[in-house]
């Protein structure tokens, strides 16, 4: 049995979740870097309604659609900016204490 991709993609929300309970409750991560790995859901809220209007106005799929998928795209990009910037600025703290 092999399932579609849209119920695969909606249960892998449930280990990313997980993920973030445990990063949220342990203390250890940096603030910035943990807002990064949220802002990660914010770019799959925005993704989904942008794939939905892809298909409905364009009848295609969100990759087809550059200026709706890039657009999309840029959520993940700055998380992807926060993460990195929150793990730098802890590293930089650490060596400072040293």
């Amino acid at each position: 049995m092999q399932l579609p991709k849209e119920t695969l993609f909606g249960l892998s929300l449930f280990p990313y979740l997980a993920f973030l309970w445990f990063l949220t409750r342990s203390k250890a991560t940096p603030r910035l870097a943990l807002i990064g790995f949220y802002m990660t859901l914010v770019f799959v809220a925005v993704t989904i309604p942008a794939g939905i209007y892809a298909q409905v106005a364009y009848h295609d799929q969100l990759a087809n659609v550059d200026w709706l998928h890039g657009s999309a795209e840029s959520f993940l990009t700055l998380s992807n900016i926060l993460v990195v910037l929150g793990f730098r600025q802890a590293i930089i703290e650490n060596e400072q204490k040293k």
